[in-house]
């Protein structure tokens, strides 16, 4: 899915910063180009990153929970 038109910055290539390292709203945007133009899609980048964290959260506490 497009997440920034003004960009045509996908869904994947948030999904590929984060996993790159980047770990914050603003760092996602620097590492794609998005939310540069109009910001409109900021909304958007930030609920992909918050799904991101919670996955990782999630793997944590599985793995935590298995020791």
């Amino acid at each position: 899915m497009i997440v920034c038109q003004c960009r045509v910055v996908s869904d994947r290539a948030v999904d590929t910063a984060v996993a790159d390292g980047a770990r914050t709203v603003a760092a996602v945007c620097r590492a794609t180009g998005a939310a540069q133009d109009c910001g409109s899609c900021i909304f958007t980048v930030k609920a992909l990153v918050c799904q991101h964290h919670a996955r990782e959260d999630a793997v944590l506490a599985a793995d935590g929970a298995a020791s």
